[in-house]
């Protein structure tokens, strides 16, 4: 199956769709993942999109949809994906169509002051990309890696302000996917508040039905 999983910054839609990518065996493409790769290479690719983060903003279509287009064509998601942080424009929505059809768009609902306690508490691990919580998901030991012994820090786009910015762009370019999607009878939205494994369950369910 190949799905789209929509939604604000700190919806969960990372840890939700590594969940189902691991459950349905199929991959988990996360543009965000794409974009740190390309960053920690010190592409020019890159060294734009550090840039662009930096300030909370979005990285512009033609980036982000050649990246995409690329991982698609790999032979692991031949027979299925589930993509994370893409599409984020109507714009980008309509590249995917003309590159692959999309099957199911989950839309993660979750509402702003649950999404700035998610994200400024949001550690990540320098070497492996493991994400916590200090508060809902602590690592054993403080700003070390349980999985790898690497070093958590705190993301530049998970600051407060950058996680304003990063909302309001959300609601005036991605939003409008939920309508678009609607209109093609592929969306469906899902309560994203609560445990993952919570969620997952109400995601399940869609599924199963």
């Amino acid at each position: 199956m190949k799905m789209v999983f929509l939604g604000p910054p700190g919806a969960g839609k990372g840890t939700l769709a590594a969940m189902a990518s691991k459950k349905l065996g199929v991959p988990h493409i996360s543009t965000g993942d794409l974009f740190r790769a390309a960053i920690k290479n010190e592409t020019e690719l890159g060294k734009k999109v550090k840039s662009i983060l930096a300030e909370g903003s979005l990285v512009p279509d033609d980036l982000t949809i050649s990246l995409v287009k690329e991982r698609l064509s790999l032979a692991d998601a031949k027979n299925g994906w589930i993509l994370d942080g893409f599409p984020r424009t109507v714009v980008q929505a309509e590249a995917l169509q003309s590159i692959d059809k999309v099957d199911l768009v989950v839309n993660f609902d979750v509402q702003d002051e649950m999404i700035l306690f998610r994200l400024t508490g949001r550690r990540v691990c320098r070497d492996c990309g493991k994400i916590y919580h200090i508060s809902n998901m602590p690592p054993v030991k403080e700003g070390v890696c349980d999985a790898c012994g690497g070093q958590l820090y705190t993301r530049s786009d998970d600051h407060e302000e950058s996680i304003k910015t990063r909302l309001a762009a959300y609601r005036d370019q991605t939003e409008p996917l939920i309508r678009w999607y609607g209109n093609l009878d592929r969306l469906v939205t899902i309560d994203g508040s609560g445990s993952p494994d919570s969620v997952y369950e109400r995601f399940s369910e869609v599924l199963r039905a």
